[in-house]
């Protein structure tokens, strides 16, 4: 248990907590007892109900940090790991980086501060400037996750970048694992379908700008055709609405592509005249041979994955040679007297059944609509294991690479004040079909 006071590898003492997260994250501000500097620490559990990818993402955000040098990133300190001794049964990791004093952007919103044009001008160029030296290293370095609680408006009056929990070291999404990331209403379309590109920050910026304008978050402000609608909100010059509008294309060619482009159409005024690229992302479509069934409307999206293990001969003898013994063990044990034997049978019977069907019985049916989504579980048109949760909910998806079988799933990551659930999509997907999945219930949960 992290508490105020607590010295922890007998060099930072714990002063004050800032913040934590149903996912078992938790900042503190510390005091280096070796400088007497105060640091801010950022400090993951790993408990049972944790994935390994949220470990994988804090120490990506550390080796990434302790490459970047930056006057307005914070610097990076030290990690360390804390022993389940140490930290109350549950190993601990700690990120150390440089305190910065001041407010984040979303606590003076909370605080009723208004930004006026002339601050919106100075946030937009400062954390270009930030967005300029990340994109431009080699490989690209993507924040993926801007937005008012990681800018700090720092008692010198600068504007800092913090938080690179969601960051990506790579110019686009390899291997056979990834993590959908960002936060809804400030994260674009393609950045959900895991196909981030720089440009992706820059509409994240974009809608942070928006709120800061509007004292709205995106989610709250009406939409048309997916672009955010705020111009009739705002008394400022026409030529940032039109920038703003840019900055927030819900279409990849037709927003900036680079940082350095925006702000040079910023500085100008000029936004007809920006030099726009197209980035490299494009629209997954459904793969040619997928049997997964979708269909959608404004109110409702349905999705049905058949069972792919059914269709392949050896499961199917194996499945029918497994189903023949048991059904005939439950009459073997009934002809016997009932004794402790006989429930044990039974039991595992009943267990073995379960597994069995987890393993083969890997047809999904989920239902999203407006208030809630309901996942079933299938075997030949059976449907067991139901599952329901809310929409409001969800905080991501992962697509997950599954060693046993091999193929790919979807898991839909839900969670709230009484702890994280994830939600099993598919057990053998193909890679590209699972891209196509995923886009397609972002999709649907952007244009809700």
């Amino acid at each position: 248990m992290l508490d105020t006071g607590k010295i922890l590898q007998e060099r930072y003492q714990l002063q004050q907590r800032l913040g934590r997260t149903a996912a078992g994250h938790q900042t503190w501000l510390a005091v280096d007892l070796e400088s007497q500097e105060q640091v801010t620490l950022k400090m993951l559990a790993f408990s049972p109900e944790m994935h390994w990818e949220e470990l994988k993402l804090f120490e990506r955000e550390a080796q990434v940090l302790q490459a970047l040098n930056h006057p307005r990133i914070p610097c990076y300190r030290d990690y360390f790991s804390l022993e389940r001794e140490a930290g109350a049964g549950l190993p601990w990791f700690g990120l150390v980086q440089d305190y910065i004093p001041g407010f984040s952007l979303q606590e003076l919103l909370e605080k009723g501060n208004k930004f006026s044009e002339k601050q919106v001008r100075k946030i937009a160029t400062e954390v270009l400037e930030i967005l300029i030296y990340l994109h431009e290293l080699s490989p690209p370095v993507l924040h993926r996750d801007i937005k008012p609680s990681n800018l700090i408006w720092g008692e010198d009056q600068q504007v800092y970048l913090v938080d690179f929990g969601a960051v990506q070291a790579q110019a686009a999404v390899t291997g056979v694992t990834f993590t959908v990331v960002g936060t809804s209403g400030y994260a674009p379309l393609e950045q959900f379908w895991g196909r981030a590109v720089p440009a992706s920050d820059l509409y994240a910026l974009g809608a942070t700008l928006i709120h800061l304008l509007t004292g709205m978050t995106p989610a709250d402000l009406p939409q048309k055709d997916s672009r955010i609608q705020f111009s009739d909100r705002v008394s400022v010059n026409p030529s940032l609405v039109s920038w703003i509008e840019k900055m927030t294309e819900i279409a990849l060619e037709k927003r900036f592509s680079k940082a350095r482009d925006a702000l040079a159409a910023l500085k100008s005024g000029n936004i007809q005249g920006a030099n726009l690229q197209i980035p490299t992302v494009w629209k997954i479509a459904k793969p040619p041979h997928s049997r997964i069934q979708v269909s959608k409307s404004a109110t409702e999206l349905n999705i049905k994955i058949p069972s792919t293990l059914l269709r392949k001969p050896f499961f199917c003898v194996f499945l029918i040679g497994i189903l023949i013994l048991l059904l005939l063990q439950p009459i073997t044990l009934l002809l016997g007297e009932p004794n402790f034997y006989t429930g044990l049978g039974l039991f595992t019977i009943i267990a073995s059944t379960s597994i069995l069907l987890k393993i083969v019985g890997n047809g999904n049916k989920i239902t999203f609509n407006r208030n809630y989504f309901k996942l079933e579980h299938q075997i030949f048109g059976w449907s067991y294991l139901g599952q329901r949760g809310e929409l409001s909910d969800i905080l991501g998806a992962f697509i997950y690479n599954t060693s046993f079988f091999g193929g790919n799933q979807i898991r839909i990551r839900s969670g709230n004040y009484t702890g994280t659930y994830f939600y099993v999509l598919g057990n053998h997907l193909k890679e590209v079909e699972a891209a196509w999945l995923a886009q397609e219930i972002q999709d649907w949960l952007n244009l809700r």
